[in-house]
Formats: structure tokens, sequence, C-alpha cells
């Protein structure tokens, strides 16, 4: 498992190593570390030209000791410092070093332009959102064949990871140092930090972190593996509550997904034409209600059609979040949500649901799908607090927030699970999880881990469909429980 932990948490413990250590001994540690993924970028792209942007802080103090390391192994290097002073040393002091630096008001166009790696240190995990005016400037004209490394983060994205920034460097890949922070794995900024590297210099964090992400050895840890004396119903009944008239095909998908992740039973409910597909394509499915140990409601649910057999088929969705039992709500059933469930209840919406939800229920006014989407963390928590639900916030890097504790945050899909019934084959997936007796959070977050994994493996590295996905979640689950 990753564990991120929150900027000052991470001060605090580099404050208590520091006073352990000799005085330069936690910097060099780093600018180490930093110097060895440098090298290796540039014999892996057949590069020897170094351009640091040097930041007046401690990121810009590992830059420069890092490119003098990489200049002792012959590398050109150049440092570009802005109308501030360097973080530690001086112009010759550097140059002595092998690391050229062009101060204010030089020709720093020229050495970036041939940059084969750019080295970024303009700020650190200590800044805001945004760029010195200076810095923009030298963002702006990094060369598009550059391998960018960023120290720590990528220069003006939010150390918090709360708040998208368009600004700010965007990187190849990002070096942090001794644990990973919450920019590193949030979606507003993940996107900004490319391949994340984390370089070892003696940190020890206690108490739990601030995010969590799920790696591939911990599905065999948390994934419910049936035993010799399990039955069907020890190992979950699942009752699902999806699609209508209009959107025959969300419920396959839905049942089709629960069914292949392990479910022992499963029960639908739905009007007479997605019943006939759900028959036809989950043989094993029972129809009707019946005695359950979760809930799925919602994937392609209509709730204002007065087709045949809508209004019993949303009489047992109201019941089902009036009752004691987990619910997952996905997708149309959102719009029965009217406050809190004291049982565990995992939502899963994507932006604009979510936005549509808060709007709703929240007296604070209305919220967009922009805006849930420039601060996916603090308009997820604001739902699970407003809801006392579970809330996963579907996305390329998804979010599983609870209304208290340790937030999760997976990015295991390809792009091209970004396609329509990929979330009715998440919901099935979790709704058996939930089912199965997982907690929210985990059902949430494994359901998200397994699901982009079945899809990339369903088609690597090229077009895949929602049903293949579904299809492939057996498989997928069986080979990640033997890793």
């Amino acid at each position: 498992m990753l564990r991120a932990y929150s900027t000052d948490r991470v001060r605090a413990a580099e404050a208590a190593l520091l006073a352990t250590l000799d005085d330069g001994e936690l910097m060099a540690r780093a600018a180490w570390g930093l110097a060895q993924v440098c090298r290796a970028r540039l014999d892996e792209n057949g590069g020897t030209r170094v351009v640091v942007l040097a930041g007046p802080g401690n990121n810009g103090a590992d830059a420069l000791y890092a490119a003098a390391h990489l200049a002792d192994d012959g590398a050109d290097c150049v440092a570009l410092q802005g109308p501030w002073p360097l973080a530690i040393g001086d112009i010759a002091s550097w140059g002595a070093a092998g690391v050229a630096v062009v101060g204010p008001g030089d020709d720093w166009a020229a050495p970036l332009s041939a940059a084969d790696l750019v080295l970024d240190g303009v700020l650190g995990i200590g800044g805001r959102p945004g760029l010195p005016d200076e810095a923009v400037a030298w963002v702006d004209a990094i060369p598009a064949d550059a391998y960018v490394v960023s120290v720590d983060l990528p220069s003006g994205q939010d150390p918090a990871g709360e708040v998208a920034q368009d600004s700010g460097v965007f990187a190849d890949e990002t070096v942090t140092f001794g644990v990973a922070k919450p920019v590193h794995v949030l979606p507003a900024t993940e996107s900004a930090v490319g391949r994340l590297t984390i370089v070892d210099i003696g940190l020890d964090l206690d108490g739990d972190p601030d995010v969590e992400r799920l790696d591939f050895a911990d599905v065999a840890q948390l994934w419910p593996v049936p035993g010799a004396s399990d039955d069907k119903y020890s190992r979950g009944v699942l009752g699902v509550v999806a699609g209508g008239e209009d959107y025959t095909g969300a419920p396959v998908l839905c049942c089709t997904a629960a069914v292949g992740a392990g479910l022992g039973m499963l029960r639908y409910v739905g009007t007479p034409a997605p019943t006939g597909l759900v028959r036809a394509a989950v043989p094993e499915a029972v129809i009707g209600d019946g005695r359950v140990q979760a809930w799925v409601v919602g994937p392609g649910l209509d709730t204002a059609s007065r087709a045949r057999g809508s209004k019993a088929q949303l009489d047992v969705a109201r019941a089902a979040l009036a009752s004691e039992l987990p619910v997952l709500v996905d997708a149309g059933g959102l719009d029965l949500v009217t406050g809190t469930r004291d049982a565990a209840t995992l939502l899963t919406p994507h932006a604009g649901e979510l936005a549509r939800l808060l709007t709703r229920l929240d007296p604070g006014g209305s919220v967009t799908r922009e805006e849930v989407q420039a601060a996916p963390l603090r308009h997820a928590r604001r739902a699970a607090r407003l809801t006392g639900a579970t809330v996963l916030l579907k996305g390329a890097t998804t979010l599983v927030v609870p209304p208290e504790g340790t937030v999760r945050s997976q990015n295991d899909a390809p792009a091209w699970l970004a396609t329509a019934g990929a979330g009715d084959v998440l919901a099935g997936m979790c709704g058996a999880l939930l089912a199965a007796g997982l907690s929210p959070l985990d059902a949430g977050s494994l359901g998200a881990l397994v699901h982009g994994v079945a899809a990339d493996r369903a088609n690597p590295g090229g077009p895949v469909r929602a049903l293949a996905v579904a299809h492939a979640i057996p498989t997928t689950v069986a080979q990640l429980l033997t890793r």
C-alpha cells in the first residue's frame, strides 16, 4: 500500500530526523538519490545536457547539488537563477562544482532550448499553488522533447493536492523524499506528477496516512476468498435494482460484473425488457425481490419513468435505502438520496452527478461539474459529510472518501476505460464486495483497483468495451490473488 502524508506531518518528521544528523546530511541523502534517478534517465534517453530551474528554497538546493553530482559524471549542467538569491552557495562556487549559473537578465533561453533533462527545483511542498512570473516563462520554454524531473512536487501545483492548476509544471517524473505526499496521489494534481519515484532518506512517520493507495499485493489481503465450508449464502447475496425500458444495458453489465467477482448469489429487480436480457446474459441470476445481504441501486435507473413495472422497481429501491443493509447507490439511484443513512453506504457518482447531488442537498448553493473537477476532494468530502456515506468519485484518479478518516485514491485504469457502461461494471463489482462483508471504503477502493486492471487486461493498449471488462474480472482476480 502506498501511504501519503500531509506537508505539516512530513515537515515535523524531517525536523525530528534533522536533530539526529550532522549538518547537511539530510540534504546530501536527498541530492544523491535525486542525482541517481536523473543519471538513469539520461542514460536511458542518451542525453548529457541538464538545465536546473533553481528556486530559492531547499528544492533548489537539492537540484543544484544533484546537478553537481551529474557534472562529476560528465553531464553538461546549467542552472537558471531567478530574481532571488540561490538557495545555497553562489555563482562562483557552483561554477567550480561544474554547474554554470545563468543569472537574472542573462540569456537563459539558449541553454534551456538545448536541454535533454530539465530539473525542476523552483518550489517545494511548503510553497503555495502557482508559479513566480519568471518561472512561468521558464516553464513555457521547456522543449517538448526534454525529460522533466521535478524535485518533491511539480512546481506550482497544490502541495495539498486539493486544487488543480493549469500554470504549474507538468513533469515526466517526480522524485520525492521519504514518503509520498497528497499532491502525488490526488486527482487534482496527479496528472502533473508523471512517474513517481520515492527516495529513502530515513524518514519515519507514525499514525494513519492522510491518503492511501491500494496496490496489487493488497488484493490478496482484502479479497473475500471462499473456504471449504462456505456456501452461496455465506459468500454474499446481492440485490440489484437497475435499468428500465429505456436503459436496458446497464443491468446486464452490472449483474455480469457482480457474478464475475465471485458473488454467491444475485437477485435482480427490473422492468420487463431488461429482465429478459439479464435472464439471457446472467442465467444464474434470481429474478425478483427477496432476502439479500447488500443492494446495488441505480445503474440505468430512471426515477421519473412511468413504464410498466417502474413503480414496483422504485418501491424496492426505496425500501433498500430505508433498510439496515449495506447499499451502493449509483447513477439514477442518487436521485433517491435525501439525507443520511445509518447503515453502510457507498455512493459512486461521476463529477456531474456529484455536482447535482450537492446542489440538491447542500444549502450552500449550486455546484457545477467544473467546480467538482477543479477541487474533487473538497466536494467529495462535503458529500460524505452531508450523507454519512463513503463517496467514490469516479475519474482518471478515483477517490474513495469516507465521512471521517483516511482517504483512498486509485489510479489503475487505462484512459480507454472512459467509456459508456464502465461505471455499471464498477457498481456490480463493488456491490459484490459489499455483500461479502467488506466496508464501503475497502469495497470501493478494491473494486476500483480490480476494475482498472481488468480493463487493461481485457485489451492491453487498445480500445475496450465495458462488457469485455466485466468478462475479464474473474481471470483478473485470479491472477492478482496469486501475486
